[in-house]
């Protein structure tokens, strides 16, 4: 697991872990770059999304009646399987790979985040598909889950860009992106639809290789300083 202690010769906290790989049926359009892992720090796991994690994914969707937030990508409750079975179709097309956000500890599903626009060709893959059920916002949850897929991205699948995207309003998002140490790109003007039918704007953001140690150790820093009762954490 990581710890803020452990550095590398450049002397900035280095993102180790327990990381591994097991077999996902179907995972096979994937050549190699994403590959179905099992990453765990702090508390938290993540595993490849799967029709098993329906029952927890559903409870943890209601949890706030995320499904409600017109600027979410969180289904309805009747729709999770249906979402399911999406993410795992864009899974063998090399689209997206979703993964279960956990407590590691009692193996709750507390929600879900992805990784989508898999660019191999050019080492670059997006981060989104994030919700999490309202009892786990603003922990330590969305920040221990992003920095072990920005850490497998960079580290293990030596990405040269990880990039996100939000809706034009949903500035809470924003400014979580923008905490994680990322760059915003610009604004893609009447890019997707939302879930009531208006067509939204999008922000794009992006982190490069080499910015991402100093991202890391920020982030480790501000997990060290909310496990020490110094701060919170906030949700994208």
């Amino acid at each position: 697991m990581p710890h803020p202690e452990h550095t590398n010769d450049t002397g900035v906290p280095a993102l180790t872990g327990q990381v591994t790989t097991i077999p996902v049926a179907g995972a096979v359009a994937h050549q190699g770059f994403v590959r179905p892992v099992v990453m765990r720090f702090n508390g938290v796991r993540l595993e490849p999304l799967a029709l098993a994690h329906e029952a927890g994914l559903r409870e943890a969707v209601q949890d706030g009646q995320l499904w409600r937030i017109r600027v979410t990508s969180a289904p309805e409750p009747g729709d999770v399987r249906a979402y399911i079975e999406a993410a795992l179709e864009q899974r063998s097309l090399g689209k997206r790979f979703a993964f279960a956000v956990l407590d590691d500890d009692s193996g709750k599903v507390l929600g879900t985040s992805s990784y989508h626009d898999i660019l191999p060709e050019v080492r670059r893959v997006e981060i989104g598909y994030t919700w999490y059920a309202r009892s786990v916002q603003r922990t330590h949850v969305n920040t221990s889950a992003k920095l072990m897929l920005m850490g497998h991205a960079f580290d293990t699948l030596s990405c040269h860009v990880v990039g996100w995207r939000t809706d034009c309003f949903n500035f809470a998002s924003q400014r979580a992106i923008e905490r994680l140490g990322a760059k915003k790109d610009g604004v893609i003007r009447g890019h997707a639809l939302r879930r009531d039918g208006t067509i939204r704007d999008t922000v794009m953001y992006s982190l490069r290789s080499g910015e991402w140690p100093e991202s890391r150790a920020q982030l480790l820093d501000q997990l060290q300083r909310h496990s020490d009762g110094s701060t919170a954490v906030a949700r994208t």
